[in-house]
């Protein structure tokens, strides 16, 4: 191809634009530019074509040029020779299997022929056969059927066994499954009662009642016999056991049975539980038993109880694990109730010993610590109990009762026989060995009350009661044993016994009504005091004859200077003495005032008993300036100025 480009170059010289359209009208020349125009990376036929060239034309000479459509021609004869050549064996070999077919039809068309002919010979069978398939099929759906209606209306074989055990039998969780199981076939049988299968649900019906009663029959034996055995101070409550008991629950009086069963064996154990903790005490002898300390009342007392209330606690505790399945609305009230059964056996041995503690008269402070203690265990057992009238409640409540009764008739007696020998007042005016004495039992018996463990509103509804039954009598005593005193002694030992019963009172609670009382007492008997202090200071001064005097004057009488002794010499030697008290104010002090045993109140009395001495001067002075009562130079008979007198005294 090159050399023909060459030619074509050689040959088509440059030449002028004249014969430019002849050359393109050349067939040769259109044939070239079409080639040089062809695009080979676009056309894939043309490089197809040329990649099976180049595997057999291999040299590029003129000669292989001129023989290439003879090669390419002899190349694709050989070609469909050998095509021919394959196809016919894949002829000979399709004809081989139309061979095949055909016998294959043959065959087929035979066995189809004697098919039918066999077919025609069983219909007959074929169609019994199919009508007994159909009347299998029926069977068996109503077999199935039954199946169902009896594993939903029956029990199994070991169901029934389960139920109907030997009386000795253990009971299991198989037990209430299969009883379960009962309950639930008795309500729904009530389905076929409502359709025409009557007479099935009725048999059913009254075959599961059977069932059922003896069921239960069993099982509250068994139930009986396992609370009998429950007699230790201890017992463990088997998940069976409480099992049984939220099946007993369907028959209310089986239920109630096994629980009076129960109730009778624990009380037994708590009973004797109660007498061993009296008497032998703990394991190995630790605790020790607690009669050995009943030379202590206290002590005795208290560990009975406190056992008393364990052991409540512990019972409660029992009857909530053996009907913690129960669904009852007064599963409650059954335990209240079982456990005031339980504990009620321990009451009269309990009652004997409280009564001889109380009856003993151990003292008033010891009886109000029982009566405290008694308070106080009733309370927190009945939080236990429950507020029913159990038989320990009430006993612990008639001992509460008994031993208030014996502490009040203490401090009654104790306050008659201090009224049957009243004692004189000391020397020191100070308080009498009773009022001390009693005063140091109302301080016990405050101080336990205050160490009480009983609820607030019950102390302080003992407390008033309590103040009333040591106070009013102290009182009174204190009054009958001052009557023969005079004024200024009945008063001071009056302040010292109210002050000491005062001090008393002020270290508790609830005694504020008290305090109010006893202080407006101090206070009656403080201005007592105080005016006999002020009439004590003018007398020994020298002006109470002048203050009397100015006082009691009126203008009828004349001018106050004619008045016997209140003329000026005697005016100006009363003066000249109430300047030497002036002097030394603290030398004028009664002597009931030093036995005073507050130095507050005694402080009080000189401060308030100073200003009634002023007021009196002051009345003196403005009544010896009156120009009324003919005084000659009144200023120097008194020439101190009741300011400048309040002043020195103050």
């Amino acid at each position: 191809m090159a050399e023909c480009k060459a030619e074509i170059s050689t040959e088509s010289p440059l030449a002028p634009n004249q014969n430019v359209q002849p050359q393109l009208n050349n067939p040769l020349s259109r044939k070239l530019n079409k080639i040089l125009e062809t695009r080979l990376d676009n056309d894939k036929d043309m490089l197809e074509a040329l990649k099976a060239l180049s595997v057999f034309f291999t040299e590029n000479s003129l000669r292989t040029r001129r023989n290439l459509r003879g090669d390419i021609e002899r190349r694709s004869l050989t070609i469909n020779e050998e095509f021919a050549r394959i196809f016919k064996d894949v002829k000979e070999e399709l004809e081989s299997v139309n061979e095949d077919v055909q016998a294959m039809s043959t065959c087929c068309e035979e066995m189809t022929n004697r098919l039918k002919a066999a077919k025609e010979q069983t219909q007959d069978l074929i169609v019994k056969t199919n009508k007994l398939q159909a009347e299998n099929h029926g069977l068996e759906v109503r077999a199935q059927v039954a199946q169902a209606f009896l594993a939903k209306f029956q029990l199994s074989n070991e169901e029934m066994a389960t139920l109907r055990g030997s009386r000795d039998a253990p009971i299991t969780e198989h037990f209430f499954e299969a009883l379960s199981r009962v309950k639930h076939i008795h309500e729904d049988v009530k389905i076929l009662l409502r359709t025409n299968q009557q007479t099935a649900g009725l048999e059913i019906m009254e075959q599961m009642a059977v069932l059922q009663e003896t069921s239960y029959e069993q099982l509250y034996r068994w139930a009986q016999n396992e609370c009998r055995g429950l007699t230790q101070e201890t017992c463990d409550i088997s998940p069976v056991l409480s099992r049984a008991m939220e099946a007993l629950q369907d028959r209310p009086v089986l239920y109630k049975y096994t629980l009076d069963e129960f109730g009778t064996a624990r009380r037994c154990a708590v009973v004797r539980g109660f007498i061993d903790a009296l008497t032998r005490g703990g394991p190995g002898g630790t605790p020790r038993p607690i009669e050995m300390h009943s030379h202590d009342p206290m002590r005795y007392v208290g560990d009975m109880l406190a056992w008393l209330h364990q052991a409540t606690a512990s019972e409660k505790e029992h009857l909530e694990a053996l009907l913690k399945q129960v669904t009852l609305k007064d599963v409650e009230k059954n335990m209240q109730e079982v456990v005031g059964h339980i504990t009620e056996g321990v009451c009269r041995p309990l009652k004997v010993r409280i009564e001889q503690v109380i009856v003993a008269e151990p003292g008033a402070v010891l009886l109000y610590k029982l009566s405290n203690i008694l308070k106080f265990y009733h309370h927190t057992v009945s939080s236990i109990i429950g507020t029913s009238a159990a038989s320990l409640l009430i006993t612990m409540e008639e001992m509460h009762f008994l031993s208030k009764k014996m502490f009040f008739n203490s401090l009654s007696l104790h306050a008659s026989r201090l009224m049957d020998k009243v004692e004189l007042p000391p020397a020191d005016l100070g308080p009498t060995a009773s009022l001390t004495q009693t005063l140091s039992l109302l301080r016990e018996v405050l101080a336990s009350h205050d160490s009480s463990v009983v609820p607030l509103d019950a102390r302080q509804a003992d407390f008033a009661q309590v103040l009333s039954c040591i106070l009013d009598p102290l009182l009174q005593l204190c009054t009958v044993s001052a009557s023969n005193l005079g004024t200024a002694d009945m008063a001071s030992y009056m302040v010292n016994s109210l002050y000491v019963m005062k001090t008393t009172l002020a270290l508790f609670e609830f005694t504020d009504k008290r305090l109010e009382m006893l202080e407006f007492q101090i206070e009656a008997h403080l201005d007592t005091l105080i005016n006999e202090q002020a009439s004590y200071v003018l007398t020994r001064a020298g002006l109470s004859y002048i203050y009397n005097c100015v006082q009691q004057h009126s203008t009828e009488q004349g001018p106050l200077s004619l008045l016997p002794n209140m003329d000026g010499s005697s005016v100006k030697a009363a003066m000249v003495q109430f300047d030497r008290y002036l002097s030394s104010p603290d030398t004028l002090v009664m002597p009931q005032l030093n036995f005073l045993l507050s130095a507050a109140i005694k402080e009080q009395i000189f401060r308030q008993s100073t200003e009634l001495v002023c007021r009196a001067y002051e009345e003196v002075y403005a009544a010896l300036l009156g120009p009324g009562n003919a005084y000659k130079d009144p200023e120097n008979l008194v020439p101190r100025s009741p300011k400048q007198v309040q002043t020195l005294l103050s």
